[in-house]
């Protein structure tokens, strides 16, 4: 990022390569997959307008995770979704690419294809959290900062959030107790 704000080009293709599978599937979690890319290029463009405003030795990841949070907020609120954002009041997963024995690879799926489907049917505030939380490394105190939310209020998403998970999944982890 420092290179990018220096005027370096080759950084922001870098930073670009670093941060788009990232955001993409928060966007793609978090409101669709039809506007993912173009939040996704909203975020970049905001990102550049932006970039004197980072500072050396800040996390690059919270920073860019607030300007698309906050893109994805507009979209929400440009396109009359104002329920989902009014409503903004990991372990590793199996490896679905079939290593090893068939029976555990199609095991690995369907545990995969369960999760995805828990995390879809969270409300779209505690599914932003999960995901800066468990897929993005990011710290409550960050993702509130992000979100516009306090700290707190991040803590009690992810709270209810992994609680509706574990309901929704518990037989899962019964089954690899035993």
């Amino acid at each position: 990022m420092e290179a990018y704000v220096a005027g370096d080009a080759g950084a922001f293709q870098r930073l670009f390569r670093l941060l788009a599978p990232s955001l993409h599937a928060f966007f793609t979690r978090t409101a669709g997959d039809a506007p993912a890319e173009d939040l996704l290029q909203t975020t970049f463009l905001k990102m550049h307008r932006a970039r004197g405003s980072w500072r050396p030795g800040e996390r690059l990841r919270p920073w860019v995770f607030t300007i698309a949070a906050r893109a994805r907020v507009d979209w929400l609120r440009r396109h009359g979704r104002r329920g989902e954002e009014e409503e903004l009041d990991g372990e590793a997963l199996p490896d679905p690419e079939g290593r090893g024995d068939p029976g555990e690879a199609l095991a690995g799926k369907q545990r995969a294809e369960r999760v995805r489907l828990a995390m879809d049917r969270l409300p779209v505030a505690q599914r932003a959290v999960v995901h800066l939380h468990r897929f993005e490394g990011l710290g409550f105190a960050e993702i509130g900062q992000a979100l516009g939310i306090t700290e707190g209020a991040a803590k009690l998403r992810a709270f209810r959030a992994y609680a509706q998970l574990r309901e929704q999944l518990a037989d899962l982890v019964t089954e690899e107790q035993s």
